[in-house]
């Protein structure tokens, strides 16, 4: 039989830095944390090769005295925890602090080497160590202002099965490059600054606004592209910056979250943001936001992993909730905003288009069939062209009789202008104040059909239907049927009348009133896909919401329909008074509008 032994001390440390510090970003973040932990002002960080050849962060925190430093690299051993606490039962629920295991210093002293220098404040002199992987070899005064420096060289070089599998230099500069924007997102209040292979990637000063620290670390576009988020429930509050859904990325990398001032990659958190923009983001774009959460200790769990990254929640529902609920009352508040950044490259080519003889296509199709030489009808007659186009679907447009081809005296009460055109059967072009806005028509439409219908099912009330004249058979695959039927009592609610007609049918009487038209085949077809996809991953709510979109795609006017101007008016006052326009259903921009800056400048006037 095997016999049981302990492990030399050098090989258990090894073992448990295999939890604390994976790679070079990893003892990145450790060493920061304890210079935001002893109440730093400003923190400077140099590494090179990613952090492979070297790690080096300087703070003027509160320093250590040579004692504290022994402590500091025995493991388990933190200045973190109160002696008050130590010892009481959920002291780990009260820490205030962003480190308290006492693993992280022995930790990489174990697998790199590790120069330790410190000084207290109102030391005569400070002190160095120097630990190479597990063993001291120097240890002695030095000369540094108070604070703490700390450098860590040869990470795994004495650990060549640990180094092999790290990736290359650029791939975990990359990641020592995310700490350090989550970590300086997290503490405005402080001032950092961040080199890599003697490059300045970024400086920051201290005692800043959050959203300023935000725009500077993400994107200096989400100032412009983002709300502020302010909630409050109980003892919960949630704040940051949510960038608009028309402002996303391809991948989820920039939404930085944090619970107590601590950064955490959380899947609750990240499911209830996705959850938060469900309806005005297409499933493969993300969010870009920062969102601090901030609660009572006891209600959250920091002390699941080592590294610290993940929590738990004594409430999860409650917390999801909360956070869905805030970031929707916040997005509502630029609810009919698009991106406004024009592509560089597409301006470019705009600027650099050759004079043609002839006008091209889409231009002429904006005079192709009209005679612009007679009087145009006016913008409060619009509603009533539109009506006769798709019945129950738009409201009648409020406003001052005046004339469509010169621009009324309020037009600042129109922020989409009055309509001058459509480009190409699918941009519609308006003028107003103080630019030139182009809409898509079938995004915009989209988006107002869905929030109509959205509205008729508000409050528990059942929506307006439709009945056909003759009620439509509609052929399916009998598990297609199967799930339509289990949902069967709620499409009833959205004005969607169905029944089950046999194994592999299903019998539409009635149709919501705002999609009067729509093919009863191609909806049912599309909804039940959408029940197929998620409906056995998503809560009802949200399940929902998948569905209501189907319906609005379908009830929407296309691209290639030709509108006359009553209607193109008539969808722009609608877009103004309809929650979140300004993006369709997949998260894409309904409107985008030149400024008459940008215009006079592309023709040299500026």
């Amino acid at each position: 039989m095997p016999q049981i032994r302990r492990l030399p001390e050098t090989l258990v440390n090894r073992i448990a830095a295999g939890e604390v510090v994976e790679r070079p970003a990893a003892a990145l973040k450790e060493l920061v944390e304890n210079a935001i932990d002893a109440g730093a002002a400003r923190i400077a960080v140099n590494i090179s090769e990613g952090g492979l050849a070297r790690i080096e962060v300087s703070d003027d925190g509160c320093g250590m005295s040579q004692e504290e430093m022994d402590l500091a690299l025995e493991r388990h051993a933190t200045s973190k925890l109160p002696e008050d606490l130590v010892g009481e039962e959920g002291a780990i629920e009260k820490v205030a602090t962003l480190g308290f295991r006492g693993e992280a210093l022995p930790s990489i002293a174990s697998v790199a080497r590790l120069t330790l220098e410190s000084r207290a404040r109102g030391a005569d002199q400070g002190w160095k160590k120097v630990v190479d992987h597990g063993g001291l070899t120097e240890d002695g005064p030095a000369a540094l202002p108070p604070g703490t420096r700390v450098k860590v060289e040869q990470l795994f070089g004495k650990v060549p099965a640990r180094r092999k599998f790290l990736r290359s230099a650029r791939s975990e500069y990359a990641a020592c490059l995310d700490v350090m924007r989550r970590l300086a997102m997290a503490r405005p209040d402080i001032a950092f600054s961040f080199e890599h292979g003697g490059r300045r990637i970024f400086s920051v000063q201290g005692g800043e606004e959050t959203a300023a620290r935000v725009a500077q670390i993400v994107a200096r576009e989400l100032a412009d592209n983002g709300v502020g988020v302010e909630f409050e429930r109980g003892k919960m509050h949630l704040g940051g910056v949510a960038g608009l859904p028309t402002y996303n990325r391809g991948v989820a990398d920039h939404q930085y979250l944090f619970v107590n001032g601590r950064p955490v990659k959380d899947r609750l958190l990240i499911g209830a943001v996705r959850g938060a923009y469900a309806d005005m983001l297409a499933r493969d774009r993300h969010a870009v936001l920062a969102l601090f959460l901030d609660l009572p200790p006891e209600d959250v769990d920091v002390n699941v992993h080592p590294a610290k990254t993940e929590v738990r929640f004594r409430d999860a529902a409650a917390v999801r909730g909360f956070i869905v609920s805030g970031l929707r009352q916040a997005l509502a508040t630029g609810d009919k905003r698009s991106a406004q950044s024009p592509d560089a490259a597409a301006m470019g080519r705009w600027q650099q288009e050759p004079v043609r003889d002839e006008p091209s296509p889409a231009l002429r199709s904006i005079f192709s069939g009209r005679d612009w030489s007679a009087p145009q009808s006016r913008v409060s007659e619009a509603g009533k062209a539109w009506r006769s186009y798709e019945q129950d679907v738009m409201a009648t447009p409020q406003g001052r009789a005046e004339e469509a081809s010169e621009l009324p005296d309020d037009v600042e009460d129109y922020p989409l202008g009055i309509a001058r055109g459509q480009v190409a059967q699918t941009y519609i072009v308006a003028e107003a104040s103080d630019g030139l806005v182009i809409v898509d028509q079938h995004a915009a439409h989209e988006r107002l059909v869905l929030e109509r219908l959205r509205a008729a099912g508000a409050g528990g009330k059942v929506a307006a239907s439709q009945a056909l004249l003759m009620p439509e058979v509609v052929e399916m695959d009998e598990p297609a049927c199967d799930r339509l039927e289990e949902n069967i009592e709620k499409f009833a609610e959205l004005g969607l009348s169905v029944e089950r007609f046999g194994p592999s049918a299903m019998l539409v009487r009635a149709l919501p009133g705002a999609l009067a038209k729509a093919s009863p085949q191609a909806l049912l077809q599309d909804i039940a896909d959408d029940l197929a996809q998620n409906g056995e991953a998503l809560l009802l709510d949200a399940r929902i919401e998948h569905v209501l979109a189907t319906m609005a795609c379908h009830g929407s006017v296309r691209a290639g329909r030709t509108l006359n101007v009553n209607e193109m008016n008539a969808l722009l006052r609608e877009m103004e008074n309809t929650p979140r326009s300004g993006q369709c259903n997949h998260g894409r921009p309904t409107w985008v509008k030149l400024s008459m800056e940008d215009v006079e400048k592309l023709f040299g006037r500026h």
